[in-house]
């Protein structure tokens, strides 16, 4: 249980309360005033929980709360008063207590207002812990001297404005490297913006990136401002820059040159500073030569290009992504002490991952749930772990186009789906964007 401490310069009061909330298990500490309980937090931070009286000598229970929130903002207070008003209630709530109990109270009501402020303040603690999980991004360091490469290129890309295009497979982690390099960039207080190019149709991708004014269309009953404005003073990422339509590209090109722009049915020019970072799973040169892509917009974009290394290219990085999803993955699904067996890793690590990181990430997050034991046997891994590649999929990188080697995944991760929900969800996109995939290769 948690430990507590009671605050009342009444002795009868801090007496009884102590009894009972040490009959619930709790570990109770009781002082007679507000001095006195600041020292015994500073002489025992572990301290989760104060109950302490509103009215004191010297210092009362709102100005305890007030320093208690500075000096140990983890520990949550509830306030003690025999004169409470709807006033005076919500004053205490807005400072910042979790409750506050009126006196006199039933020890069942306090029980009550203990065991929720405890599973809030355990709450909390959990998703700080998965928050600085999630925040350890595992592409910041590698074992590979590919990736390595990579990250040292990105670092010095950082500290500059000029505009950057990530290309790589799906899943090999774009988005993640164009998060960090904002937060590497001197931006990095600012906004970070994404806009999926994959996910809307032109016009409504139009007006999320440009905003719009009210009557530009139909639905438009006032005006929104786009993703660029929002990200004013910031970075904009364009993930899948390669589906902009021919004249989003035009806008867009336009906006690289003079950092000037209208919104959608508006003649009101808006000058913004924003950094671009687009991504591609997609040959732009190739595109370019088809058609597809502007030429004069690729070179704008092509100011510093990183190559984002697949999975299967660095199989020395499996390991540790392994022991960091595994870690998210467990606190996110309140388990503890999980690892994987020898077998399983050593399963994990021999997997060729057409689908990169998104897929190993999937794969450990279901492994996660499914299984219920603490240590995750090779049979609580997904099937296709074990299939023998294709030739395809086993080929190297030189082989075949990143589009082929994308195409090979779909179609094979549809044909083992059983929903088009089940295998974007192995694919870690939206049903939206993976139907547009089929549709562009021609997948049945």
């Amino acid at each position: 249980m948690a430990k507590l401490l009671v605050v009342d310069d009444d002795k009868n009061i801090r007496r009884v309360l102590s009894t009972f909330l040490e009959s619930c298990g709790h570990e109770v500490r009781q002082v007679p005033d507000a001095a006195s309980a600041l020292a015994a937090l500073s002489k025992e931070p572990d301290i989760a929980l104060v109950l302490t009286d509103y009215r004191m000598a010297e210092m009362n229970g709102l100005e305890l709360l007030e320093q208690i929130r500075q000096q140990h903002p983890d520990t949550l207070v509830i306030l003690m008063t025999a004169y409470a008003t709807v006033e005076s209630a919500v004053a205490i709530i807005k400072a910042g207590a979790y409750d506050y109990l009126t006196k006199p109270f039933s020890l069942d009501r306090v029980r009550q207002a203990v065991e929720r402020a405890l599973e809030v303040g355990n709450l909390r603690v959990e998703n700080r812990a998965l928050r600085d999980v999630v925040h350890d991004l595992p592409l910041t360091e590698s074992r590979s001297s590919a990736m390595q490469a990579v990250l040292r290129t990105a670092r010095q890309a950082a500290q500059s404005d000029a505009t950057v295009i990530l290309l790589g497979e799906s899943g090999a982690g774009k988005n993640v490297l164009a998060r960090q390099i904002h937060e590497w960039s001197p931006r990095r207080d600012r906004p970070f913006v994404v806009v999926n190019c994959t996910t809307l149709s032109d016009q409504l991708l139009e007006s999320e990136l440009f905003g719009h004014v009210r009557g530009a269309f139909t639905g438009a009953i006032k005006n929104k401002p786009g993703r660029l404005e929002a990200a004013a003073g910031g970075t904009v990422f364009l993930d899948e820059i390669a589906d902009l339509s021919p004249t989003l590209q035009t806008k867009l090109l336009r906006f690289l040159q003079e950092r000037q722009f209208e919104r959608v049915g508006g003649d009101e020019t808006i000058e913004i500073d924003a950094r671009i970072i687009a991504a591609s799973n997609r040959d732009l040169e190739r595109e370019v030569a088809a058609g597809h892509f502007r030429e004069d917009l690729f070179y704008r974009l092509n100011v510093i290009s990183l190559r984002v290394p697949a999975l299967r290219e660095r199989p020395e990085d499996i390991r540790p992504l392994v022991e960091h999803f595994l870690t998210a993955a467990a606190l996110r699904n309140r388990r503890q002490e999980l690892r994987f067996s020898p077998e399983a890793m050593d399963a994990l690590c021999a997997y060729q991952w057409p689908g990169n990181i998104r897929e190993l990430r999937n794969a450990i997050e279901r492994a996660v749930v499914l299984n219920r034991s603490d240590v995750i046997p090779r049979e609580g891994l997904p099937d296709r772990v074990f299939q023998t590649p294709s030739p395809a999929r086993a080929r190297a990188p030189s082989g075949g186009t990143l589009e082929d080697l994308e195409r090979e995944h779909i179609r094979r991760v549809l044909a083992e789906a059983v929903t088009l929900e089940e295998a974007a969800e192995t694919l870690g996109i939206s049903t939206t964007t993976l139907w547009r995939k089929r549709k562009r290769y021609s997948i049945e």
